[in-house]
């Protein structure tokens, strides 16, 4: 339904789907299919609500940001599902999708802004800018999804232990 409706919504119709015991499996015909629907991830808030398409991945992607690296999605939507509930005004959004290559290699580059208070005694407020690389096998699925932040590790970390405004900023 996801990627049909999206179709309609931008014109596309070379996306389909599949029904899955497990999960709805994507079909995507080229880079344009998987960039529709990390894009319409992104407008259901996929990091602070926890779903996300995850057929679009390989069964052992790689995912890595400046703090963990592991592989596998199930770890990965294991790991938003815990975070999730430390969530409290949450929002991610994206600024920029776009398809990118570096020598023969075609991925995708995408930019956002991640903004949310914990639910924490001092509700320290989590403000990061950033950026994931999406890198595609030959059959389309993300073999590889890597974020950079605006801030480094250490400082991502330390918004955690500092007391929030209660306000967005």
């Amino acid at each position: 339904m996801l990627c049909s409706f999206a179709a309609m919504k931008s014109g596309l119709s070379s996306a389909s789907r599949v029904r899955n015991e497990k999960t709805e499996e994507m079909t995507c015909y080229d880079i344009d299919d998987v960039i529709m629907i990390l894009s319409s991830d992104y407008d259901n808030s996929y990091f602070v609500t926890g779903n996300f398409t995850s057929s679009i991945y390989a069964e052992d992607c790689i995912f890595e940001d400046p703090t963990i690296k592991f592989s596998g999605t199930e770890l990965y939507e294991r790991n938003l599902r815990l975070l999730v509930p430390f969530f409290d005004n949450p929002s991610i959004s994206l600024q920029r999708i776009e398809k990118a290559s570096k020598g023969e290699a075609d991925f995708i580059y995408a930019e956002w802004k991640l903004r949310t208070y914990l639910k924490l005694p001092w509700r320290p407020l989590i403000s990061i800018d950033g950026s994931t690389v999406y890198e595609l096998d030959n059959k389309l699925k993300i073999v590889r999804h890597a974020e950079r932040w605006s801030v480094s590790a250490w400082e991502a970390v330390a918004q955690i232990f500092t007391a929030g405004s209660g306000r967005e900023k």
